[in-house]
């Protein structure tokens, strides 16, 4: 009798993805990134696990079969976490928590792993080793008792004080308001640790930042594998971003620091730090890590997606420019806009079309508003809002653009470039690696007038720009397709809870 051989079935690995502010809320080359990886990678469960800054309703993408659970984290949501959100942990616990917190038990039991993690966090020069310690002891902390009556208690504001004033942060014009903020934003990063972390296999974490501390529990529960992918650098974009906010002096420094120490734990930590792009490795190496943990896996894209077409009708007799932004300050959609007024100088009936999500800053979005009223350039540029067929949204330009001060690897860059349209974009993060002389122009951040005169040369010629349209597709297709990074994650995956046998696939998809 032949006996047919049965196939024993594939054991799907766990993954806890980790985002913050990105996936599967809000709109965005990370968010993109992530949709991607949920839905095509083969044999994997994944959980997601989503810091936000606010409670969101509901995912603005459609949630795959390989997503089996969401959790939501809203670090500045006004009501008590469990109010809010069901994390599984039933009402009598919660209510014991409650009951046994008091003054007592936060002196004797907190407050000294309390002050270890503050002190650490905001010391330039604070013990890494320390701090992850304190970690571990404020999770184990609150595992048995409550978050909300802990922080608000006196004497965790009467520490906090001490730990301030006897730190390098004091200042003959120190305020309240100050003191009271920054106790508030620590406070919240200690959020993560009192919410109940499922059972996984490896923690992928989508930036070296405040995911770490999720990852970190996990690594300690479960011996879960720590993946960390690097997109823009998040410690490079947060003193971009801090720097140029309205926080005092005293406040930037204090978040400045947090966000280096806590990057530094991310990189020291990680059993691998991926990287979209070469350029963020510099800044890798800088906080902490090996090089025989770092490894680029560059973005891929769908190309039978986005394929070369026809321009719309309403469209080709106007020269267009397109660009897929989210309308905050790292993408620098000032300079855009004055390159626009540049290029409209030479070429009259101009159009900038800009596509993308206008709620991510609402204050800068009505700078930029005020800039085209400014300018008189209404019939010139566009700001149109989430367009939610990119594909058919870069068809509409002759070339595209990118005035970023801050990139990973951009998806607009390859997806336009597969297109067969041609881009001008900014020397940050990937774009070099991803645009060459054959393909497109980059320039320098913020010089409007170059970027213009490239735009401008690219308008004027149509031959050379449809010669760089081939040679865009023909790049995409040679070294960015979707196949590509879908392949090398699952390997990735596999290296990761399989340690002892990298295989020779992993070596050729993953480059150096």
């Amino acid at each position: 009798m032949n006996l047919k051989k049965v196939r024993e079935p594939i054991e799907k690995k766990r993954v806890l993805l980790v985002t913050e502010g990105t996936y599967p809320y809000n709109y965005g080359g990370v968010s993109s990134w992530s949709h991607t990886l949920c839905n095509l990678t083969k044999n994997v469960d994944y959980l997601i696990y989503s810091l936000n800054a606010h409670y969101e309703e509901k995912p603005k993408y459609e949630i795959h079969d390989n997503v089996k659970k969401i959790i939501q984290v809203p670090l500045w949501a006004t009501y008590d976490l469990y109010d809010i959100v069901d994390y599984g942990i039933s009402y009598k616990k919660i209510v014991s928590k409650k009951r046994n917190t008091n003054r007592s038990i936060i002196k004797y039991n907190f407050l000294k792993s309390y002050r270890t993690f503050i002190s650490n966090l905001i010391d330039k020069n604070g013990d890494i080793k320390k701090l992850e310690e304190s970690i571990y002891e404020l999770w184990e902390y609150f595992e048995k008792f409550d978050y909300e009556l802990t922080v608000k208690n006196i004497l965790v504001w009467e520490e906090f004080k001490k730990v301030i004033i006897k730190s390098n942060f004091k200042s003959s014009n120190l305020i309240l308001s100050d003191i009271s903020f920054s106790f508030q934003y620590i406070n919240k990063l200690l959020l993560p640790l009192t919410i109940p972390i499922p059972k996984v296999d490896i923690v992928h974490i989508t930036l070296a930042g405040l995911p770490i501390l999720p990852a970190l529990i996990a690594k300690k529960l479960y011996k879960a594998q720590i993946l960390s992918t690097e997109h823009g650098v998040f410690i490079r974009e947060n003193m971009i971003n801090i720097s140029s906010s309205s926080f005092s002096f005293f406040v930037k420094n204090l978040i400045i620091k947090c966000s280096e120490s806590i990057c530094k734990l991310a990189y020291t930590r990680s059993d691998l730090v991926t990287s979209v792009n070469k350029f963020n490795t510099k800044w890798e190496f800088r906080y902490g890590l090996s090089e025989d943990r770092s490894k680029v896996i560059y973005n891929g894209v769908d190309e039978n997606r986005f394929t070369i077409g026809e321009k719309p009708d309403h469209l080709k007799n106007i020269p267009t420019v397109v660009a897929i932004a989210r309308i905050f300050a790292l993408k620098d959609i000032i300079t855009m806009i004055k390159t626009c007024d540049y290029v409209r100088n030479k070429i009259p009936n101009v159009q900038f079309i800009v596509y993308g999500d206008k709620k991510a800053d609402l204050e800068y979005v009505q700078e930029c508003e005020d800039l085209i009223q400014e300018l008189k350039l209404k019939e010139n540029f566009i700001l149109a809002g989430h367009h939610n067929q990119p594909n058919k949204a870069f068809l509409e330009g002759d070339i595209s653009i990118l005035t970023s001060i801050s990139e990973g690897f951009p998806y607009t860059v390859i997806e336009s470039m597969s297109c067969g349209v041609p881009v001008v974009g900014t020397d940050v993060g990937g774009v070099a690696e991803a645009i060459t002389e054959k393909t497109g122009f980059v320039c320098n951040p913020k010089d409007y007038k170059n970027i213009g005169e490239r735009v401008f040369y690219l308008l004027s010629n149509p031959e050379i720009r449809k010669k760089m349209g081939i040679e865009s597709r023909k790049r995409v297709l040679e070294n960015f397709t979707l196949h590509k990074i879908i392949q090398t994650y699952e390997d990735t995956y596999e290296s990761l809870t399989q340690p002892k046998t990298l295989t020779k696939k992993l070596t050729s998809y993953i480059k150096k």
